[in-house]
């Protein structure tokens, strides 16, 4: 299927009382015109209000009074995503966009790994983004104590930040700065009560391949840093072309090492006798590419890589790559 023809999905994760229900209960209620599917994969916890979803053994579809409609999810989250296909097909119910979210405890990335290895769900569903919500008052106990905190913030396309009001700006803003540090590709808004412009969580496409990718690596150069966190990040910039077959057994034996530990690598390269850019992007050990726009004239072509994971070994994934270059004869 065409991308234009295929269903975003978002993904909305963050650690407990970190917004997310409030966000999702004014997306169930507000008349902005979208219809949407919401996707409570909570297995079993309590989601959405009471009022909107009974409890159920299964599933449960509930629709709203502004089309959208509201599923519980208990189970397996391709077999809802293929009934809501099925569904939609024969004209039973309509919805333009998915927003699935996940379990405050949960690591997105099983989620987001749905869309690449069933190939049913892969060509119906575009998997736009990851938009994660962050706790500004209790984020950085979270981040200290939870794995799975850290990992919601470094899978991020886009980092929305609630409470902001309970903390002083200064604590906001060195919050500000150390999830810049794990996860430098992500824009932070800040958000209160769930009152996120719309258009700031749909059509992200942080997911795909051809977007811009817009790093700031100043980030990593900030002073500032005092958390050993266990999620951070690190950029490769190089003005040299990569030998493409010898980039790709690099990065695929890298992968078989340390592919549980890499939550999101994602960049636009420049290969030996390609006149157009490449851009490639993972999820743990799934790696693909796409070929992007061709190199202008008076274009400096350049590689940019970052690579965002758990103790990631910086210095061997550098020195590889840099053994990848094409170096002048």
């Amino acid at each position: 299927m065409a991308q234009e023809n295929m269903v975003p999905v978002t993904i909305l994760t963050g650690f407990l009382g970190s917004g997310k229900t409030t966000l999702l209960n004014r997306i169930l209620r507000e008349q902005h015109g979208h219809r949407i599917a919401v996707i409570e994969n909570e297995f079993g916890e309590q989601g959405v209000d009471n009022d909107l979803l009974l409890e159920a053994a299964g599933e449960q579809i509930v629709e709203m009074n502004n089309g959208c409609l509201c599923c519980t999810v208990r189970g397996d989250l391709i077999r809802i995503l293929g009934s809501l296909k099925s569904r939609r097909e024969a004209g039973e119910i309509g919805f333009e966009r998915v927003i699935i979210e996940t379990t405050g405890m949960a690591d997105p990335g099983p989620v987001a790994q749905t869309f690449f290895m069933d190939d049913d769900i892969g060509e119906y569903y575009l998997l736009d983004s990851v938009i994660t919500l962050v706790d500004a008052k209790h984020a950085p106990q979270q981040l200290d104590q939870f794995d799975e905190a850290q990992e919601q913030v470094g899978f991020a396309d886009r980092i929305l930040l609630s409470k902001t009001d309970l903390v002083e700006e200064g604590d906001v803003e060195a919050l500000r700065e150390r999830l810049a540090q794990m996860n430098p590709r992500a824009p932070i808004k800040p958000v209160h009560f769930g009152q996120a412009p719309i258009e700031e969580i749909l059509d992200i496409r942080g997911f795909n391949l051809n977007a811009i990718l817009e790093l700031d690596p100043g980030f990593l150069d900030a002073g500032h840093h005092h958390h050993a966190d266990d999620v951070g990040s690190f950029v490769f910039r190089a003005a040299a072309p990569f030998d493409g077959l010898k980039l790709e057994e690099f990065l695929s034996s890298m992968i078989q090492v340390y592919g549980p530990d890499l939550l999101r690598y994602k960049g636009v390269l420049s290969l030996k006798d390609n006149p157009n850019r490449v851009v490639f992007q993972g999820v743990h050990m799934l790696m693909g590419g796409d070929v992007g726009r061709p190199w202008g004239a008076d274009e400096s072509r350049e590689s940019v890589m970052v690579f965002i994971g758990r103790k990631l070994p910086k210095d061997e994934f550098m020195q590889g790559l840099e053994r990848c270059l094409v170096t002048a004869q």
